[in-house]
Parts: structure tokens; sequence; C-alpha cells
């Protein structure tokens, strides 16, 4: 991959730094690995990025260095992906996996088996999840594959251009159809994987949309306007709807055997081709049947 800038008559940048700070939005850390590897040219020669510039001159930055990914053991996997390119892949993950390697899961993670695809097409880059789900939160998961990709996927984040639309079933029935919950998240004292509302947390938004109410639960379409640990499970818990099948913040449920939450949707502007991307994933049989 690379990136290609023409500077034209009009241009006021002096120096190769300004533009890729201002056109490409690359950050300090990643300009100076690119520096370290001299990735950056102007007119097909290395330079340093203090040179200055001037009208028809060309600047390129090339990512296709190799980089070292040996600290993820790859295990080969059915994966289910739903869009690649040469920038990023979307995979559609099952419940009961873990995103990243931990103590428990270090060799059957769903890093683990991109780890393999990416050995077999021969991408020697490391494993780059954007957004991460729960073990047993199903749904779309986006992989970068490069920095670069990552670091504008996260800026969108950031400014919220990358939605992401969950679908749940949670306890009882709601009393309104819609409605925003603005509580602050923060780690649970004493727990390393709980999370709670708390004055000293972090802001959280989450959006919800009741769908269709049953007996004695409800789907509920959720979307994030931030992105805290357990942000979903921890806030429809807080209004006294915790998500069926949820241990942790809830209880468990003769109908499902997990926290019965999936990511449906995600859409962003593509880094490369500023096209607006729009994913949706296959919803898993144990959370439809309960719903169809």
């Amino acid at each position: 991959m690379e990136l290609e800038y023409f500077v034209k008559d009009t241009n006021n940048y002096k120096d190769i730094n300004q533009v890729l700070k201002n056109e490409f939005n690359i950050s300090a850390r990643l300009l100076s690995k690119l520096i370290k590897n001299k990735k950056i040219l102007l007119n097909d020669s290395f330079v340093d990025t203090r040179t200055k510039i001037k009208t028809n001159d060309v600047i390129k930055i090339l990512f296709d260095y190799d980089e070292d990914n040996s600290n993820i053991i790859p295990k080969k996997m059915n994966l289910d992906i739903i869009y690649e390119d040469n920038f990023l892949l979307a995979i559609n993950k099952p419940a009961g996996i873990t995103v990243h390697p931990s103590i428990l899961h270090y060799e059957n993670s769903l890093s683990n088996g991109i780890k393999f695809y990416f050995d077999q097409i021969n991408l020697k880059k490391k494993i780059r999840p954007i957004n991460r789900l729960d073990k047993d939160t199903s749904g779309i998961v986006i992989f970068a594959k490069n920095e670069y990709i990552q670091e504008q996927l996260i800026h969108q984040m950031q400014i919220g251009t990358f939605k992401k639309q969950y679908i749940a079933l949670v306890d009882g029935i709601l009393e309104q159809n819609s409605g925003i919950i603005d509580k602050p998240i923060a780690r649970k004292e004493n727990s390393i994987i709980e999370r709670c509302i708390s004055k000293d947390g972090k802001k959280s938004i989450t959006k919800f949309e009741v769908l269709k109410k049953y007996n004695n639960y409800s789907l509920i379409k959720c979307y994030l306007l931030t992105g805290r640990t357990h942000q979903i499970r921890i806030h429809l818990k807080s209004i006294n709807h915790p998500i069926l099948g949820d241990y942790l913040y809830g209880n468990s449920s003769e109908l499902i055997s997990r926290q019965a939450l999936h990511c449906l949707k995600i859409s962003f502007k593509h880094p490369i081709y500023n096209t607006n991307i729009r994913l949706i994933s296959k919803i898993p049989i144990d959370i439809k049947s309960l719903f169809i």
C-alpha cells in the first residue's frame, strides 16, 4: 500500500511534514516509524520529512514494510469473512471466542485465526482489531491490515463517523420504545472483569429502540455513541432490563446459553477510497430463533 500527494500551485505547505499531518492525518508515532524504515519519498527519492517542497513535487508514503507478528500463534479457523480488500478485513465472529489471546485463550482467539489467514496470504503485519466484542457477544469485528488504516478508523470512532449497531434480547418489557442511556462507566472495585455505573467513570452513551415485545422479554436495537467495555450490558442492567443470558450483569436463561447480544451493522468511511462502507452480519440462530 502507498499514499501519494501531488503538490499543486495553490498549495500552502512548506515541507513534507505539514503535508503528511494535514492531508493524511498521520500521527507522530507512525511518522517516526515511516522515517526509520525510509518509506517517505519525494520524487522517488528517500527524504526527511523536514524537506522543503515545491510545485509539481510528488510525495509518496509506503507501507510495504514487514512487521513482527510472531507474538500470536497461528491457528486455522473457518473465518466468516463478510468484507475484505487490500486495507481491511471484516469477520462475523461467533459467540464463544475471544477477539484477543489471553492466558485462558492463548491459542484459540479470533486473532489466532487472523494470524493463520495473514500467513496464508503472506501478509506480514501485526494483528490489529479495530473494534472489540466480548467472548460471548457475536457479530462484526474489523481488522486493519496496516497501522495507517488502524489510525484512520480509530479516528473515525473518536469523531463519531464509525457507527456500530447491535441487537439484543432483554429481560422484561420496556416502558419507553426508545431512549438514551447516558451514565458514566468505571471498573468495578476489586474486579478485573466487571464494570459499573459510577460518577467517577468515563462518559458513556447508548441509544436504544424497541423492535418487538414478547411475553416477558423484548427485542431492541442499540447504537453505541461511546465505546466502553461492557457498555451495552451495563447500561441495560442500569434500567432494570439486563440482556437475556448475561450471567455477569443479569441472570442465566433457559432460552439462550450466553448473553443475547449481536453486533449487527457497522458503517464508516473507507480510509483510502473515501466511500461509505456499510457492513451487515448474519444473526446467529440462537438469537434469531427467539424472535422469528
